[in-house]
């Protein structure tokens, strides 16, 4: 079954998001922007069929089945609130709220109104992923012992990008620090409960890089480096007793190689297609919906949602527009 899909941003996810509904369901039902010519351009060139003024046109309208949320991260957590509200199912971009009290809000509101919410965390609906975790809990590499994840990103210097503005959410923590803490999460077998961890601010006064290790009582541990000046390989590694788990370009990888410690042999697995990352989120969303779950993914987005908050919690970071992160 198809499901009508309305975009709320028109930005560069936004536009592969729309690549990506045409790709599974053929059309698109509407888009709205806080520009409205920019949305009438996109609807123009993704083929959208309905042009709304604002989100609440949007939301009102009893058509759409789910919203889709590609604004910046301080704008998330409204919307989504409204979007449920409306009673409709929710597919918000990662980070899905700024901290963790927004998010249990939203997911307390989304199951009293019986709507799924999912975040858009390419790596849980990669079919890649879904194996590795197979071969992880059949202890092919035996117990998971270390989860080391880095995530580089050398963005251009310029203090009014939204990367670096402190009014919109900016800093590595939320734009790719949720992807590597993303991937610790998905390997370790429960949520860690011990945080350590240093920033390095820019000067706009969002973290620029940092440092974070986590430990969970099941002795397994995860460290993680970020950056937002200096380029990294997008590299996770996944250690067992057994062998480990190398991941390139981890966000939407569609290969990973095993290294067996007993004798150092390699093998490859290599399952779906990176290009098609975002159609894989959208199925997955279209399943939840149509099974009205909330999904499996939910609880490791809650986890991590928490953890980032523990973070910027230890940092004593707080974004203008909340009293707290926590």
């Amino acid at each position: 079954m198809g499901y009508n899909w309305g975009l709320i941003g028109t930005g560069v996810i936004a536009k592969e998001m729309a690549a990506a509904l045409r790709a599974v369901n053929g059309e698109i039902y509407g888009v709205c922007s806080g520009r409205p010519n920019s949305a009438k351009t996109f609807a123009e060139t993704h083929g959208v069929s309905h042009v709304f003024t604002d989100a609440d046109e949007l939301l009102a309208d009893p058509k759409l089945d789910i919203a889709y949320i590609a604004t910046p991260h301080n704008l998330h957590y409204e919307l989504l609130l409204k979007a449920i509200r409306s009673g409709k199912h929710v597919f918000c971009e990662k980070a899905i709220t700024v901290n963790e009290k927004q998010l249990e809000e939203v997911v307390a509101l989304a199951r009293e109104k019986n709507v799924a919410v999912m975040e858009g965390m390419t790596l849980y609906h990669m079919p890649l992923y879904k194996k590795l975790r197979e071969i992880v809990v059949s202890g092919t590499i035996g117990k998971v012992k270390m989860v080391q994840v880095n995530f580089g990103s050398c963005k251009e210097y310029d203090v009014n990008n939204r990367f670096f503005s402190k009014e919109l959410a900016g800093g590595a923590l939320l734009d790719i620090g949720v992807y590597a803490v993303s991937f610790a999460r998905f390997f370790l077998e429960k949520k860690p409960n011990v945080v350590l961890t240093t920033p390095q601010y820019f000067e706009t006064g969002v973290d620029e890089q940092s440092g974070i290790l986590m430990k969970n009582d099941c002795g397994q541990m995860a460290v993680t480096a970020l950056t937002m000046r200096a380029k990294q390989p997008k590299r996770g590694v996944v250690a067992g007793e057994k062998g480990f788990i190398e991941v390139s370009n981890y966000p939407r990888a569609d290969k990973a190689a095993i290294t067996y410690t007993a004798d150092g042999h390699t093998e490859e697995i290599a399952l779906g297609e990176t290009a098609k990352a975002l159609e894989y989120e959208v199925a997955d969303m279209q399943a939840y919906v149509a099974d009205r779950t909330e999904g499996e993914t939910l609880g490791w987005t809650r986890d991590v949602t928490s953890l980032l908050s523990e973070i910027r919690n230890q940092w004593g970071m707080i974004y203008p527009f909340e009293r707290s992160p926590a």
